[in-house]
């Protein structure tokens, strides 16, 4: 347990008695249709402080609510019919912490309901919770996402990620929170999420819904998921939340016939009475067309960046929003009701990115609304990662079809590089009777020179291809087996393959050009100028503008074979600098080093189809990258004249500032010039750029 949610149970006792209290000591309050805003338990302060209920229930002849509050007394707090399907009521003296549920008469009888738009539970089973979002003190402020194109996604799987000591199960944010320092060596500045959203029972990968306005609760409580955005954002990490609209459940479903109405036995309310019910997770789609539950769902996508500040989403399986089934009918109401959450989307928070799952191909989904497009920014990408996959798991070199990874790395929708997500790992794809690519090489032997060349083969193809690049959990520690919601992260691996850790760290730093040589990575720029099919050659160019610093030429080969003095096309002549070479043994003693020389290129013999040409080598199953130009300087704070060099003349400088609030000589950046500069500075002495 979590020390908020240790915290909550606490109040909840304390709850309890006040609640018995007022049971017995009955309050004053005169029950009317509340004239504050907002859906679900709000709370509101001043004198005297309580909570806004907020309820749709159409066919309900009464509705009240129990709790803590009152005893959970089932008559003595009416709600007030609205007169358009909503109940509402304010009640006095209900906090944050209460535990409380719907009491909703109907003509079929009287049922006990947990809210809708509960932000916090006690269990998928369990009790509705009412949350103040608004005593959350934000440590972070003002976090802007990095820009798309230079975005590398982590996905995340909660419950497996971030174990205790022990490996327990489920992890929590808290454990999650303790290990991303490990991210952030790693680079990554993007977390993807799968479904915190409270679903039923404690270990699940997330996909099957209950309450998607609640954390689940065996990650912990509101708190510690906003803690967790908190230190990510600390580390300049975004957060995205995997969001599940396209069917509800199918278990713990407390919104089924949720004010006792249904037809044909149907779900209720919140659900499709017909055909368009069907879905491969039981007659449970919500109902697109009906506009309170259109509305319950784009709030949803709002609620967690406005409450969480999260700073995008991916849209699970819309492919069953938008149709019944792979073949269809088409359900026109969920179409448009994507393109109103997008739109809501980029009116609100422009910036935030919207991702989904579609994977039919579809360019639609990501043109603009108004273009008649569903308006996600970008998809994930089946072009791509079936034939990448495909063609590296495969034993035979001669089996390898370059044709095919060719027409993957140019695949996109729409002419922008960045409306796909590209991946050659993924909750789904290393399950459902599938592996982990190192396992899948080698089935048994993951940590086999094969599984890691050509796993590591593939986090090159998606670092360097145009997309934003997604790797999944593990990935940079060579995990094994199939992904599976009961098995943890083997975390040793992490010092086991700490040099794999590397490679993909390294590729990491050229993906998002920080060292400003490799700035064609994050550009919309693709020419694939070399493909040998019989050698198992490829070759390709990244840009954004062109020249030096921007050109990127990466060259792979999928052949067990190492090649020598092989020759490859440039677009300019001179210094080509190897800026990366996965072949190099400091990421594995077994790795061969070969390619790790810089090269002259010349325009005296031009080769596939560009203007100049260089010779280099290249190990088995090894990716080489290069780019022109120079890094710039190093610098270090304590050379405070700037010449390259602490020295004495630095210190000169620093003992002149002495008392000051001079920014050069600052070395603390405490606003006054002291002791503690000084140390800084005789640490360093001697360093040159």
């Amino acid at each position: 347990m979590t020390i908020h949610a240790a915290l909550r149970s606490v109040s909840v006792a304390s709850l309890l008695f006040a609640g018995l209290a007022t049971s017995l000591f009955p309050t004053t309050d005169v029950f009317a249709q509340s004239a504050r805003p907002g859906v679900g338990a709000n709370p509101y302060f001043g004198t005297p402080a309580g909570t806004t209920f907020r309820v749709w229930a159409p066919n309900a002849t009464a509705v009240r609510v129990a709790g803590t509050f009152n005893g959970w007394n089932a008559t003595s707090h009416p709600l007030v019919s609205e007169g358009n399907g909503y109940w509402s009521a304010d009640v006095n003296f209900c906090y944050a912490g209460a535990q409380y549920k719907y009491v909703i008469t109907g003509a079929s009888g009287t049922v006990w309901r947990t809210d809708a738009r509960s932000a916090d539970v006690t269990s998928s089973v369990g009790n509705s919770v009412v949350v103040n979002h608004a005593a959350y003190q934000w440590q972070v402020n003002n976090f802007q996402i990095p820009s798309w194109n230079e975005l590398v996604i982590y996905e995340m799987h909660l419950g497996t990620f971030g174990t205790a000591g022990d490996g327990s199960l489920p992890a929590n944010f808290d454990e999650a929170r303790a290990k991303l320092d490990h991210l952030d060596d790693l680079g990554i500045n993007a977390i993807q999420l799968m479904p915190v959203a409270e679903f039923a029972g404690g270990i699940s990968w997330g996909y099957n819904p209950s309450f998607p306005y609640a954390i689940e609760s065996d990650y912990g409580t509101p708190v510690d998921f906003k803690e967790f955005v908190d230190a990510a954002h600390a580390r300049g990490i975004a957060v995205f939340c995997d969001l599940v609209f396209n069917h509800l459940g199918p278990s713990d479903r407390d919104l089924w016939q949720y004010d006792g109405w249904s037809v044909n036995n149907g779900g209720g309310i919140f659900f499709y009475q017909d055909f368009r019910a069907n879905t491969p997770w039981g007659n449970t789609r919500p109902d697109f067309g009906r506009g309170e539950v259109r509305t319950w769902i784009r709030d949803n996508v709002l609620y967690w960046m406005r409450e969480y500040r999260t700073d995008g989403h991916r849209m699970d399986g819309t492919k069953y929003i938008r149709k019944v089934d792979l073949a269809g009918p088409d359900i026109p109401e969920g179409w448009s009701l994507l393109q109103w959450i997008n739109d809501s989307v980029n009116a609100e928070f422009p910036g935030k990115i919207s991702i989904c799952e579609d994977l039919d191909n579809n360019a639609w989904l990501t043109k603009t609304t108004g273009a008649g497009g569903a308006g996600f920014d970008s998809q994930w990408d089946a072009q791509f990662y079936w034939p990448v996959r495909g063609n590296l798991i495969t034993q035979n070199d001669a089996d390898r079809d370059m044709w095919a990874i060719r027409n993957a790395i140019v695949a996109g929708y729409n002419g922008d590089a960045f409306q796909r997500v590209i991946y050659t790992e993924s909750h789904d794809e290393v399950a459902n009777g599938q592996s982990r690519m190192p396992e899948a090489i080698w089935p048994g032997n993951a940590g086999s020179w094969y599984s890691k060349k050509r796993s590591t083969l593939g986090g090159a193809v998606v670092m360097t291809a145009p997309g934003i690049p997604l790797m999944f959990q593990g990935q940079e520690f060579l995990e094994d087996g199939w992904f599976q919601d009961t098995d943890p992260l083997d975390w040793a691996k992490n010092k086991t393959f700490a040099g794999i850790k590397s490679l993909y760290k390294d590729l990491i730093k050229l993906r998002k050009n920080e060292a400003g040589l490799t700035r064609g990575l994050t550009g919309q720029n693709t020419n694939v100028h070399h493909v040998n099919n019989s050698w198992k050659v490829l070759g390709f160019h990244r840009w954004m503008n062109g020249g030096e610093k921007d050109d990127v030429i990466v060259v792979m080969n999928f052949s067990a074979t190492p090649r020598y003095g092989y020759r490859v096309g440039f677009p300019r002549d001179g210094r080509w600098k190897v800026r990366f070479n996965s072949d190099w043994n400091g990421y594995s003693s077994d790795f061969a080093n070969m390619g790790t020389y810089d090269l002259d290129a010349s325009y005296s013999t031009p080769w596939d189809g560009l203007p100049a040409s260089g010779i280099f080598d290249i190990g088995a199953y090894s990716c080489v990258i290069f780019s022109q130009g120079d890094p710039p300087p190093a610098t270090n704070p304590a050379d405070v004249n700037g010449d390259g060099r602490v020295d004495a003349a630095d210190l000169a400088a620093l003992l002149s500032a002495w008392g000051t609030a001079n920014d050069a000589a600052d070395l603390n950046n405490n606003g006054t010039v002291e002791a503690a500069d000084l140390a800084v500075l005789l640490a360093q002495w001697g360093w040159q750029a």
